[in-house]
């Protein structure tokens, strides 16, 4: 069964019973400042929401929205089609593990790879616990590293992303260093972080990162994101990223 919601200017379907977006796909695309972009890639786009955002941002763009799991990307496509965006935004169904070795992947007949010059992910950013995790639960697939390790995701971006093309993730702080040395691995030089907090007196529950394929060093920390007031009302600049 599905639901139709609304956020911001879009219009979007999601399955009641299976994953849904968060705060944290707005998070992440009110992260994003590039002045202008011609090709995004969105890798494990889910219901298309981060890339039909961006596809509003940025109205030249063409966008991919590349995801694992059969029904989501059919649910993408017809949240494209709902948004009247499919002129711009296509979607593919694909193992993003397998990008860089399909030569006929239907990514690289459209988008030659090194081409892309924003690639963005809200990503499974969660280890698999310990106990049994189903490989066909939709939640747990977005959520955990089941099918996506995070150097197989860093890899990807790699192979999509131009010189000097930038990549923009949301991610768990405790992890940052891994994603860090991951990243370094693969020519991508983190440049921006952002972290994010429930409130001002709790710890940072989620960091926004940008990097560059084939950065220089030099690392700038952006201020604290606050979510909630003490209150628990959003914040000013949450209820800014929930507006159109």
């Amino acid at each position: 069964m599905l639901t139709l919601d609304s956020i911001r200017d879009l219009q979007i379907y999601q399955n009641k019973d299976g994953y849904r977006f968060s705060v944290d796909a707005l998070l992440l695309f009110s992260f994003i400042n590039l002045p202008r972009v011609k090709k995004i890639a969105d890798l494990g786009a889910g219901s298309g929401i981060i890339g039909l955002l961006l596809a509003k941002k940025y109205p030249n763009a063409e966008i991919t929205l590349i995801e694992l799991q059969k029904n989501l990307a059919k649910l993408a496509e017809k949240n494209v089609v709902l948004n009247n965006l499919d002129d711009r935004v296509k979607t593919v169904t694909a193992d993003i593990k397998n990008l860089s070795s399909l030569p006929h992947c239907s990514i690289i007949q459209a988008h030659q790879h090194s081409a892309f010059d924003l690639v963005v992910s809200n990503p499974p950013f969660r280890k698999p616990k310990t106990g049994l995790i189903s490989s066909k639960d939709e939640k747990a697939v977005a959520r955990h590293e089941i099918s996506l390790p995070l150097h197989n995701l860093i890899r990807a971006v790699a192979y999509l992303l131009r010189h000097h093309g930038r990549f923009c993730v949301i991610y768990l702080p405790e992890r940052l260093t891994e994603m860090a040395d991951v990243m370094k691995k693969y020519s991508l030089e983190p440049k921006r972080l952002r972290f994010v907090h429930s409130s001002i007196h709790s710890m940072a529950k989620i960091v926004l990162i940008e990097a560059v394929k084939g950065g220089k060093i030099g690392l700038k920390i952006e201020r604290p994101l606050f979510i909630y007031n003490e209150d628990n009302s959003y914040t000013d600049e949450m209820k800014s990223i929930y507006a159109c």
